[in-house]
């Protein structure tokens, strides 16, 4: 193909044809990679086959890269998101109670909503409802509530009958296989190494079963490639439309895609010199989340790690076709990935988990009435293992610290609204 096609295509100038930009989408692949793993395990958790959360998983990566390709037009690569899949997993599946499949159903429900946001000027009266403090207490609430879910799934801590919880048997294999992987995934992380994620999980893998700690996952399936995946394909249940607990779900979901991905796409197309093709990058982003919940996936969000790629000189979307074309290849890889075990992963997300405490810096605590239903959520989301229930405490009591002092000018009109929808939340819980 000329460099015409690629100019009209993919929003380049023919003089950034080059192989940087092949070599940007590959870094940021490998920065970025480990989410199959991840992200299947955590599917897996709500009751999804392991195998078929990874199909799905490559399948939104796919579909989302191309989008942001010729859409977007920008280096941003699309995968599942981490925290927003815990929230998929923990809050709608574990704590709503709803079934996988009707959480799929909030997916794809919410992508539709997301693309009425992304499209209209709704993305501005919505970011704009919320104030910062609460919006930066999500994300570093999420990140605790990740690094919980890590410790657990490694062992490092264990159930306890009085205290609740406890440190681990550090005489486990698992556990001291979770513990060499940490260190590694962080000294990885401190020395720049890219991919060093990726590479941490497989040393984690190796070490797992040299000290007889790795195992075959249960639920993986067997037989071709995507034998399993039939029922995860368009496998969404919209039964549960008609419920109240579903649109809660929905309302919130939207809430965390959106704040999440305004804010990584403004500074990701920021960062790339282009910051004008925020809005196209945008709706590329809120096409893909319709499709993640037909693929089988949760939510999908333009990844952190395409800084990766950007910082080596990604400008457009021939980088993040790159990465979209590694997605698809590695489906060559999913027999062998079944076999990497929780005590590889789990380290993983304790290091996200405290890449997301980065947040806590911007923070204000120096006025007690947005210093306080931040710390609400900031605590509540680990402590209840519940996002929807840490918000809530949050949401509402933020309009009533601000009342309290005679402040309520400072609480947008909106917020009034999703407290309301939060407090009927809780009444609905103890009615039924």
């Amino acid at each position: 193909m000329n460099n015409s096609f690629w100019s009209r295509s993919l929003g380049l100038e023919p003089e950034y044809v080059r192989r940087k930009e092949w070599a940007a989408g590959l870094i940021s692949y490998f920065a970025s990679v480990y989410i199959v793993m991840v992200n299947a395990a955590i599917l897996q958790d709500a009751g999804m086959p392991l195998r078929a959360g990874m199909v799905a998983t490559l399948l939104t990566a796919v579909c989302g890269c191309l989008l942001m390709a010729f859409v977007g037009k920008t280096p941003i690569i699309v995968v599942p998101g981490m925290g927003i899949n815990a929230f998929f997993t923990y809050t709608l599946v574990h704590s709503m109670k709803l079934d996988w499949r009707e959480a799929l159903a909030v997916v794809s429900v919410t992508g539709v909503l997301f693309v009425a946001v992304a499209f209209t000027s709704l993305y501005r009266i919505l970011s704009d409802a919320i104030p910062s403090n609460l919006r930066h207490a999500i994300t570093v609430g999420i990140g605790l509530f990740l690094t919980f879910i890590g410790l657990q799934k490694s062992g490092i801590v264990i159930a306890h009958k009085t205290t609740f919880v406890a440190i681990g048997h550090f005489s486990d294999p698992a556990v001291i296989t979770s513990c060499v992987t940490l260190v590694l995934a962080l000294v990885l992380h401190l020395w720049g190494t890219r991919g060093g994620l990726l590479i941490s999980m497989f040393a984690g893998t190796l070490l797992a079963y040299l000290l007889g700690a790795g195992h075959g996952r249960e639920n993986a399936g067997t037989g071709h490639l995507f034998e399993g995946y039939g029922q995860v394909f368009l496998g969404l249940d919209m039964g549960g439309t008609l419920s109240l607990v579903f649109w809660i779900a929905v309302f919130l979901l939207l809430l965390i895609v959106v704040f999440e991905n305004i804010g990584l796409i403004s500074a990701q197309t920021t960062m790339t010199g282009h910051p004008e093709r925020f809005k196209s990058s945008l709706r590329a982003l809120s096409l893909v989340n319709i499709a993640a919940g037909l693929l089988g996936s949760s939510p999908a969000v333009a990844a952190a790690e395409s800084t990766a790629g950007i910082a080596a000189g990604g400008r457009s979307g021939l980088t993040s076709l790159a990465a979209g074309l590694m997605f698809a290849a590695t489906f060559l890889f999913i027999p062998a990935l079944v076999y990497v075990p929780d005590s590889a992963i789990a380290p993983v997300l304790i290091i996200i988990g405290g890449l997301m405490m980065q947040h806590v810096q911007v923070m204000d605590f120096s006025d007690p009435t947005e210093a306080f239903p931040a710390f609400l959520i900031l605590v509540m989301i680990p402590f209840t293992y519940s996002i929807v229930d840490g918000m809530a405490f949050g949401f509402i009591t933020y309009p009533i610290a601000k009342l309290a002092l005679r402040r309520g000018a400072e609480v947008p009109p909106a917020l009034y609204g999703i407290a309301g929808l939060f407090l009927a939340n809780f009444v609905l819980h103890a009615l039924l």
